[in-house]
């Protein structure tokens, strides 16, 4: 059986990227362009975690209805590829040249066979209906959701306790965490629940 893909996403240093390559996470995320997010960072600071990053380590872009322009300083820096969040329009599909990950929620199922049929879409994002909120929502409702050749990653409110049920039951490509291995107490993400949740994904 092949073994669930983890994604770890808001990484803000490069000690963060240390975690990753020592308990072997497959995806890494960063938040690019969103002054909003309390993970958002600056394109330099991206590049620097992401040549503290092992080499096999996915590097993803995470934006919310990027521009053109942000598309192309994203692809640009090396990125592997890009997470979009919110609006994807004609030209930024016709500007991108990385493969997407498109974020979803449950409720935005009517444009899934427009992203399924769509080449640049190389896979899912499914998250609870608020982006980035940190809450689970009903995995029954990922039974309604067409499997088909590319990745689906399962995001909203996981964790180290959480994360084992979350892969048995919906079976998904990959889990992707940001807030469920960060510190309680303090900014930043803690080095055991990234150890633990990584642990726990892949040994289910």
């Amino acid at each position: 059986m092949n073994r669930t893909l983890v994604k770890i996403c808001g990484l803000t240093s490069c000690a963060e990227a240390g975690y990753l390559n020592e308990y072997g996470a497959d995806f890494a995320g960063m938040v690019l362009f969103f002054p909003k997010s309390k993970r958002n960072i600056t394109l330099d600071t991206a590049k620097e975690i992401m040549s503290a990053l092992n080499k096999n380590i996915k590097k993803a872009a995470v934006t919310v209805s990027p521009t053109k322009e942000q598309i192309l300083q994203i692809q640009e820096a090396g990125f592997d590829y890009i997470q979009i969040h919110g609006s994807l329009g004609a030209e930024i599909l016709e500007t991108v040249t990385i493969p997407v990950l498109k974020a979803f929620n449950v409720s935005d199922m009517g444009d899934y066979e427009f992203y399924h049929s769509c080449p640049k879409v190389a896979g899912y994002v499914f998250d609870a209906a608020e982006y980035g909120s940190g809450k689970t929502f009903d995995w029954e409702l990922m039974k309604n959701v067409p499997r088909d050749e590319k990745l689906l990653f399962l995001a909203g409110g996981l964790n180290a306790d959480n994360v084992g049920d979350a892969v048995r039951f919906v079976k998904p490509d990959g889990v992707d965490v940001s807030s469920g291995v960060e510190f309680s107490d303090k900014s930043g993400k803690d080095p055991e629940k990234i150890k633990s949740f990584i642990s726990n994904a892949k040994n289910v």
